[in-house]
């Protein structure tokens, strides 16, 4: 991995307005141009919209998807990677050659190559198929990036096998923070007129962008992830009104020990950039461990339990 100058976006999309967005999109990255950064990370789904999805009907959905080659987002994308000279990240609906729908997450990169990820744990919609792979990739640098989507990242399995197939940075695209889960004690719902708010009272909608339903609860875990698996970590989330719930942004970019390198939590569209020093990275005690593995003791971790379920199932499952 050579050093690289990295940024992680927060935006406040709207729903279908491909052409908003993608305005929001390249506003930033005129921002990042004039700071020489080279990899930018936008959130989930952010180029056409997220939590009103599950809504859609399947001919909805599919007036909103665009395929990856010859798509008009995608093309548009690689234009603006190759006239700054930085890999963009960003995601959107995937109109797949067999006619499947996907969350997927597409880097254009300034050399006119994509890298694409389907997410593996999908429930946005019924209409949308769930990927089957990992994705790794070199940057024109020769760095490896690998991508999880939101709740992709949940799953601890997928962040070691995202390392163990190469990956130095992980990209995590996100729509969360501000969730109505069913789980006790994992995030909860913020009063939208907090963010209606804002800009009289940002003190009190940043409590809550700071506190359990946000900040607090991604330091449980995001910083896992980088720290187990040796990864640098751009977080890029949502932020403000997205249906019926306010994501809570939280943008930040973590190192290979899980500390914090740059965060925010203001409530508005922001961005975050941080220096990713590779010699950080070399004798971490992530990449450490990875070494120290016994493969021959994992067998069951491939094995069914008989306790799996449909991710559907397990997200919107109410706990009584």
């Amino acid at each position: 991995m050579n050093p690289i100058r990295a940024a992680a976006v927060q935006f406040n999309h709207r729903p279908g307005d491909k052409a908003y967005n993608f305005d929001r999109v390249r506003h930033f990255v005129d921002q990042a141009a004039s700071q020489q950064v080279q990899l930018i990370a936008f959130p989930e789904m952010c180029l056409t919209g997220y939590w009103h999805v599950r809504n859609l009907s399947e001919s909805q959905c599919r007036e909103l998807a665009e395929p990856v080659q010859g798509g008009s987002l995608v093309r548009a994308l690689k234009q603006l990677s190759v006239q700054h000279q930085i890999s963009i990240g960003a995601g959107l609906i995937e109109l797949a050659d067999d006619g499947r729908l996907f969350n997927s997450y597409v880097v254009a990169m300034p050399n006119g190559g994509v890298a694409v990820h389907r997410k593996l744990h999908c429930f946005i919609s019924e209409h949308f198929d769930s990927g089957d792979a990992y994705t790794v990739f070199e940057l024109p640098d020769g760095t490896r990036v690998g991508i999880l989507i939101c709740y992709d990242n949940n799953i601890i399995e997928n962040a070691r096998m995202t390392a163990l197939l190469g990956a130095e940075i992980l990209l995590a695209p996100h729509q969360t923070g501000g969730c109505d889960s069913p789980s006790p004690g994992c995030m909860g719902v913020i009063d939208r007129e907090l963010w209606e708010r804002r800009k009289e009272d940002p003190q009190a909608i940043e409590a809550e962008f700071k506190g359990p339903k946000g900040r607090q609860w991604l330091q449980r875990w995001l910083p896992a992830r980088a720290h187990d698996n040796g990864l640098f970590l751009i977080f890029s989330n949502g932020v403000g009104i997205d249906d019926d719930e306010v994501r809570t942004g939280n943008a930040m970019i973590l190192d290979p020990y899980g500390e914090t390198l740059a965060e925010t939590w203001v409530a508005k569209d922001a961005m975050v950039v941080a220096d990713l020093d590779p010699d950080i990275q070399v004798n971490c005690t992530g990449r450490r461990w990875l070494k120290s593995r016994r493969p021959e003791l994992y067998k069951r971790l491939t094995q069914p339990t008989g306790i799996e379920e449909d991710t559907r199932t397990v997200r919107f499952r109410k706990v009584t």
